[in-house]
């Protein structure tokens, strides 16, 4: 993003922050906002203030976002609480997440029939994972169930570290396919050696993070407001460290987190204080990679804009996240709500935003890719919107029902005492 641009940005994210509440409260979102905003006013074909994008460094900024968001959102889950609420993540992503990869590997076969097989691949593995940033909304909102949020939290925080070998691979296939890679490094083994990196990279560096914070707080050997800035480095230091050994970055970050905010938890009073930092510099970024993704992406799926792609969008938001939740569910005597609560809030976002990057960065942007990748950007837009419009009456449902439920206790347990014989 150019010096150019950067007057507009301002005054965009300046102007977000004085009414975010009143947007909120409309159901108008950030993401929303700013992927509105990039599309109109920094593409390069018709905005005022065009953008001139480098592929490889929006990827990476838009990777670094992703990792401080998953960092944050896994240093916020209470692991004891996870403990007693373990079954629905752990079903999510055991049985759900595989389910999901499939139907919509198969789907993309059948209605994206122009595509490559390993395109297809591609298309099914970048939106399969889903994302905790546009699930925030439910997440903090205390009215909906806590199983319920950390459920989506941790699998929205695992599932995008886990399909990453998936999406190597896909390129990698597609790569050679196209005549523009080699097939690199791939396979269950090649996968499972990432994954493991990552989680014992993150593990480490959030545990040695959160030792150092501790032991700065109890010595007082930190400035004021000098410990946030630690937590924030814990998390860029987890991803980059996991990356230089050959591991998976977003898994380490996340799992730094998880570790961080169990340490800090026993060891550290206030824990809110720090990782705010970390939070807001994961949100200001955030803002960036969607304002770059308007304005790079969007006008790539305008384009590429077909009946093929959007529907295989609205069959990815529906049909291949609900069905495969449903059947993860079967057995756990949750009500049907709750199985649809966790069916629906299966937002696509940062995640498959880096995915469809990767694509460009590596492939080119010949037709199949650049049809892949309208495919993906369709997706997440059609998510932005209606996963933003729908989280704040989903959760304003479930404080209706919770209101019912306490006052169908009370007309149980008969009128208040001292009105008995009143009339009342």
């Amino acid at each position: 993003m150019g010096i150019e641009v950067l007057a507009p940005f301002a005054v965009l994210v300046l102007a977000w922050a004085l009414v975010s509440g009143a947007l909120q409260r409309r159901e108008v979102t950030g993401p929303l906002v700013f992927v509105a905003a990039g599309a109109l006013l920094a593409n390069d074909a018709w905005g005022p203030f065009p953008v001139n994008i480098e592929t490889a460094s929006v990827h990476t900024l838009a990777e670094i976002t992703l990792a401080l968001v998953l960092f944050a959102d896994a240093a916020r889950i209470n692991l004891r609480n996870l403990r007693r609420n373990a079954t629905l993540p752990l079903r999510l992503l055991l049985v759900g997440f595989p389910l999901t990869l499939l139907l919509g590997f198969g789907a993309a076969v059948l209605i994206l029939a122009d595509l490559p097989w390993e395109l297809a691949l591609l298309v099914a593995a970048a939106l399969a994972p889903t994302d905790a940033a546009l699930s925030a909304q439910v997440i903090g909102d205390r009215r909906v169930p806590g199983r319920l949020r950390v459920a989506v939290n941790v699998e929205s925080g695992l599932n995008d570290g886990v399909v990453t070998p998936v999406v190597t691979l896909a390129i990698a296939l597609a790569g050679i396919t196209l005549g523009v890679g080699s097939l690199e490094r791939t396979g269950v083994a090649g996968a499972l050696l990432e994954l493991g990196l990552g989680v014992a990279v993150g593990g480490g560096v959030g545990v040695l993070g959160a030792w150092g914070v501790t032991l700065s707080a109890r010595r007082g050997w930190a400035e004021p407001g000098a410990l946030p800035i630690g937590t924030l480095a814990t998390g860029v230091g987890a991803f980059a460290v996991s990356l230089s050994v050959s591991g998976n970055g977003f898994v380490a970050a996340f799992v730094g987190g998880l570790v961080f905010g169990l340490v800090v938890d026993r060891e550290q009073g206030d824990e809110h204080e720090l990782t705010e930092l970390t939070e807001l510099g994961g949100e200001l970024m955030t803002f960036v990679v969607w304002f770059l993704f308007g304005a790079a992406l969007v006008p790539i799926a305008i384009e590429q804009l077909s009946v093929a792609t959007v529907g295989y969008a609205l069959l990815s938001l529906t049909v291949v996240r609900m069905l495969p939740v449903v059947l993860a569910m079967t057995g756990t005597g949750l009500a049907s709500r709750d199985v649809l609560f966790l069916g629906w809030f299966g937002p696509r976002g940062l995640a498959s935003v880096v995915f469809a990057l990767l694509a460009v960065e590596s492939l080119g942007e010949s037709e199949p890719v650049l049809s892949a990748v309208a495919t993906i950007t369709t997706t997440v837009v059609l998510s932005v919107l209606l996963h933003g419009a729908s989280a704040g009456p989903v959760a304003a449902r479930y404080g209706m029902l919770d209101e019912m439920h306490v006052h169908g206790r009370s007309s149980k347990l008969g009128p208040p005492h001292g009105r008995v014989g009143h009339g009342r």
